[in-house]
This record gives C-alpha cells, structure tokens and sequence, in this order.
C-alpha cells in the first residue's frame, strides 16, 4: 500500500511538470501565432489592410556599438553626457526655443542635433566655433598684394636642390627598399606618360626645394600632399629615435613619410606657470599652427603639416614593426587603448596617450628628403637658452651679445643675421621659447634660407607674452624691409593676422586648430614686435635697421632672399 502510494505521488509530480513545460511553450509560441493570424487574417474575407513598414524590434545596443558612439572631446569625461547633448541641441538651434514645437519639430530637431553631435571637434567648451565663411576672402586678398607676388631671382641649376630628368619615371621599386612590402596598389609604377606629373605629391614637394624657399607660393603639389597626410593608408610606423618626447615615424602606401605628434592637450590648456621652457608639452596644434603662420608671414620655411585623426589600434598598433613600441599597449580602466612608447620625458604608464575609444588625434609633418640625398648643416642658435633650471645664457647677461655674434661666421656676411630676426619674430608670435637649433641645406652653403623644424613648444601661453623672444631682434635692431612691409601689413584692420590665421587653419581636418585667446595673443604680440623695431629706428635710423632686399619698386618686386 505504501508503495503504491509513493508510484501515485511520482506520476503526479511529473504530470505538474509536464502541465508547466506545456503552458511556457504556450506562452512563448503565442504571440507569434497572433502575429501571424493577424498578418493573414484566416476565415476573414475582408481585404488585408496596407502593410506597415516593418519594425525592428527594441534592443540594447552592444557594448561596442556604445563606445562607437563616445562623444570624442579631449575634455576630462569624453563620454556623451546630457551637458554634450545640450550643447549639440544649442548648436543645432535649438536651445532657447519655444518647447511646443510639436512632434515633427522635435524630430527634425534631435536629427539636427544628432549631426551637430556627432561633427563635435576634438576641443574642450568654451573654446571656437568655425564661422560661417564670409563673402569675402581675405586670406586670398592677402596673397594677391604685392608684398605676396614678389619673384625670386633666377634659379640656375645650383640653387635647385635636385636636378631632375623629367623624362625618368618615378619608380619606388629602384630603391629596393625592404620594407616596401605593399605591392597591390602599382599607381606610381611606370604608365607610358614622360613627366613630373607621374610623382607622388611628397616627392614633387622635394623637388621644388630650392636656395630660397622650401615651396613656392601657388605650388598645387603643397595643398594635394596636405590632403594626403591625412588621406593616405598608413602601412608602417616606428619610434622616431632622440627627441624628449614620443614622435612616430609613418610610412603611407604612395611610399611617403611623415612625422606624427599625438595630442597630449587640450586647446585652451596653458603651459602651467611653473613648468621650464624644457619640460613643457609638445603640443600637435602648434605644429599645424606653425605651418599656417609661417606661410602668411611669407617665409614659406616650414615643411607641409596637417591634422588627421588616426585609429591607434589599425594604423598604430596593426602596423608597427617596432617591438618596443607595440609593447606599451595596453586598455586603460575606461577600456579606452593607450600606450606610451619609449622617450626621455612623459613616456610611462602615468602619462599615457589614450584614445576615445582608440582614437587619437595628432599633427603630420612631411619629411624633408632623405639626408643620404640631402645633406643639412645643424648649427647651434646663438641665442639659445641655458636649458637649466640657475644658469643664464651669455645673451641674458650682456646687452652688446650681438655685436660679438656679427663678427663671427656665418653671421658677419650674407643674409644669415637676418634669417635669424625672421625666426625671432617667428617664434614670438607663437611664443616658442624652444629653438636650441636650426638647419639649412648644406648643398647651398651659407647662402640659403633657415629651416623652421621643431615648432611643438609654440602656442603654451596666451595670456603672457615672453619678451625675452625679442632679444635677438632688440640687440641687433636688423630685420629686412620685405619682412617689415608685411607685418605693417598684417597689423591693419583687413588684413589682421588673427583672422587670416582663423581663416586659414579652418581648412584643417581637425579645426579649430587655436583657442581664440591664442589668435588675439598673436595680434598683441605683433603689435610688440613693432613698436621693437619702430624704437630701433628711432635710435638708430631707418637705414641702418631695415635692410632693403628689394632690386626694384616694391610693386614690381624681386626679392634678394
């Protein structure tokens, strides 16, 4: 009897079990069975009604498709949060409207939104906005003044710093580089035509070097190569060996080169008051802002330089050979990937560069040709700093320094005193306390223009303006006329320096390159540099401060460079 009570109380559990398995297959299958009874509507001859677009069903997104998604600020909390989408929706418009717009306007209004959000630059609150452009361009104004079509000399064979055969086609294959590996893309290989046009833009850029400029003012190649930095496939990087401060090395497919700086600021951040000239940051903006600055100002000295956002995981990390390099990768708490190579300062764990998620933005520079096929000279600046925390440099100390340094070579002869002045008023209107050196082609002697490399340290402080800079030029009281004509020119209200920067750097892919305080500095300090020269001509006369390098009337000009 107890047996069979217990067999009783067994099928009875199992018979609850299967009531309960049969009840959630019911559940789960029906609402698919509704749907499907709805869509064909069986037993019904009434027409089936018009089919709604389909719907997908509600999802969370994956966690990938979140960080896809990051708002990609250098501001501290990169992350999309209600304060980004409410400056996207004040951006857009929006903000201070009425709130009843109704449901279309809503919709149009988070769509407008969602694009300002997502075109966001990398660039903390409170820094520019790209205008609207105007109707009028004064950057293109600018370089239709006279002071901006002034000839060079003729060039003879020896002021070219290569002299090509136009009829050789550019083949990379001659140069059995090993470590040309991609073979899919042949663009640049030979293709029946017999001219220059055939060579990638960096190598067209090489050959326009010559005694006097680094590029020429209307060269296509210079705007065509600035949009190949940013464009071209990366096919290698490796650590740029020297240096205080981690650079890379890039290698693109059309075989060119370019020197990488990685963002380590904010725009609006300052040099922090207690940092040495030294040990202050790179920064990538200064570089690109460089290049700009050094082409109103018509010297023309600085190699090509662009800003791309680069994908640290695929065109760092995948690519690099550099063993050293490739172990300093890592995911950071935020799960956000760093890495922070090997260099003197700011290269450790504590002052990694990491990317929103894996992105990073940074400055390209062009290479200057390879030192095997262009030799350049080093020489030490003469007024270079102590680089020590007590020391004074000599300059620092004695007012008639420069009368010692005319009387030494290459300074007592030739132009290279005046190259000197051009890179002092260069580097203060950035603020570059940093120019230890400086190099020029060593194919054409003493006789050439300074090359403007190195401009990293530029653009720390806006609200200061280093006087020390000025030194060279307040001890010399030197500085050609062509040089003067145009920062008189760049101090008038059409032609303000400010703007003409603002209005060139927009054409950079990462703008605004400069916190606006950065472009007002400039027009103070340009200011400064000019009453600097105007006090030198009234102690010492016109003349014997402003050297003429025009042959001729200033309209129709040949500049002595």
């Amino acid at each position: 009897m107890k047996m069979l009570l217990v067999r009783k109380f067994r099928v009875l559990i199992l018979m609850v079990f299967l009531v309960a398995c049969t009840m959630h297959i019911m559940i789960d299958l029906l609402p698919r069975l509704e749907r499907r009874g709805t869509e064909g509507r069986p037993g019904c001859s009434c027409p089936p009604p018009a089919a709604a677009p389909p719907r997908a069903a509600p999802r969370w997104p994956s966690k990938h498709t979140l960080r896809i998604l990051q708002d990609f600020s250098a501001e501290p909390g990169s992350n999309l949060s209600s304060q980004s989408r409410e400056a996207a929706e004040r951006a857009a418009g929006g903000g201070g409207g009425g709130g009843g717009g109704g449901g279309g306007g809503a919709e149009g209004g988070g769509a407008v939104a969602a694009t300002a959000a997502r075109s966001r630059r990398l660039i903390a609150p409170g820094a520019p906005r790209p205008p609207p452009p105007a109707a009028a361009a004064p950057l293109a104004a600018l370089f239709e003044h006279p002071l901006y079509r002034a000839a060079l000399p003729p060039l003879a064979d020896g002021d070219l710093l290569f002299n090509v055969n136009s009829d050789i086609r550019f083949n990379p294959r001659a140069a059995e580089q090993t470590e040309w590996q991609n073979e899919e893309n042949e663009e640049f290989l030979p293709t029946g035509e017999t001219s220059i046009d055939s060579y990638p833009n960096w190598l067209k850029f090489h050959i326009g070097i010559n005694r006097y400029e680094l590029y020429s003012r209307h060269n296509p190649a210079i705007e065509a190569l600035l949009q190949d930095l940013v464009s071209q496939k990366i096919t290698s990087v490796a650590m740029k060996s020297g240096g205080t401060q981690l650079k890379l090395i890039m290698t693109f497919q059309n075989y060119g080169q370019a020197l990488f700086k990685p963002m380590k600021q904010t725009r609006e951040q300052e040099t922090p008051p207690d940092f040495f000239y030294f040990s202050d940051y790179e920064r990538h903006n200064a570089e690109i802002a460089a290049f700009h600055l050094d082409r109103i100002l018509d010297f023309r000295r600085v190699p090509p330089v662009a800003g791309r956002l680069v994908n640290m995981t695929r065109e760092i990390r995948d690519v690099t050979r550099d063993k050293k390099l490739w172990r300093t990768f890592f995911i950071s708490p935020a799960n956000n990937i760093c890495f922070y190579g090997e260099c003197s300062y700011y290269c450790s764990t504590e002052h990694a560069l990491c990317g929103k998620p894996d992105q990073i933005e940074g400055s390209l520079a062009a290479f200057l040709p390879d030192l095997s096929l262009a030799k350049r000279k080093t020489w030490r600046n003469p007024w270079r700093r102590s680089y020590h925390k007590r020391k004074k440099a000599e300059w620092e100390v004695d007012p008639d320094y420069c009368e010692e340094v005319k009387q030494t070579p290459p300074y007592d002869s030739g132009t290279r005193i005046l190259d000197i002045m051009d890179m002092t008023v260069f580097d203060f209107l950035m603020g570059n306390m940093d120019r230890h050196h400086y190099e020029t082609f060593e194919k054409f002697g003493n006789e050439t223009f300074i090359i403007h490399l190195d401009n990293g340290r530029g653009f720390g402080k806006y609200s200061h303006d280093e006087l020390s800079i000025l030194v060279p030029l307040n001890q010399c009281c030197r500085i050609r006329k062509s040089t003067y004509l145009r920062l008189q020119l760049l101090a008038k209200e059409e032609y303000k320096l400010s703007l003409l920067m603002k209005e060139s750097l927009l054409k950079d892919k990462i703008a605004p390159i400069l916190y606006q305080p950065h472009l007002e500095a400039m027009d103070r300090r340009l200011r400064i540099v000019l009453k600097a020269v105007s006090d030198c001509i009234e102690k010492d006369g016109y003349d014997n401060v402003v050297e003429n390098d025009f042959n001729t009337d200033v309209n129709t000009v040949t500049t002595e460079r």
